[in-house]
């Protein structure tokens, strides 16, 4: 990974091409490319990059830590608690720490958003149906 420091005050800039992709475990179709962390040098907060393809789900699961995200392309359903939303593209959400989550894409073309989330140990566990 080739994070340039740049200037003083130790900004970062990290090219699109430095990004490494990997399958999220229990979510077949998931995939997440973490753009900045404490790795990078961000002292407090890490975004990632997620991509939910056509047909993927993500199971219900809690995390220890709050999320920001911003939807960046398609149209897919997030759960929240016992509330579903359509979002799309230009849509923000909040989810807090500990509500229970998911995801489903049941659209023909490929979600993606950014995710932002305090840098830390997050444990995540799966809710039983």
């Amino acid at each position: 990974m080739e994070s340039s420091n740049v200037g003083d005050g130790g900004a970062v800039v990290k090219r699109e091409s430095d990004v490494e992709y990997e399958s999220v475990g229990a979510a077949e179709g998931m995939n997440k490319g973490v753009l900045l962390s404490d790795a990078d040098g961000a002292p407090h907060f890490a975004i990632r990059r997620f991509t939910l393809d056509p047909g993927a789900s993500v199971p219900k699961h809690t995390n220890e830590v709050e999320h920001e995200q911003y939807v960046l392309d398609g149209a897919y359903t997030v759960g929240i608690g016992g509330d579903e939303y359509e979002v799309s593209a230009g849509d923000s959400l909040l989810i807090p720490a500990g509500a229970v989550h998911w995801y489903r894409n049941e659209s023909e073309e490929a979600g993606a958003f950014l995710c932002a989330v305090p840098n830390g140990d997050d444990s995540i566990e799966l809710v039983e149906e």
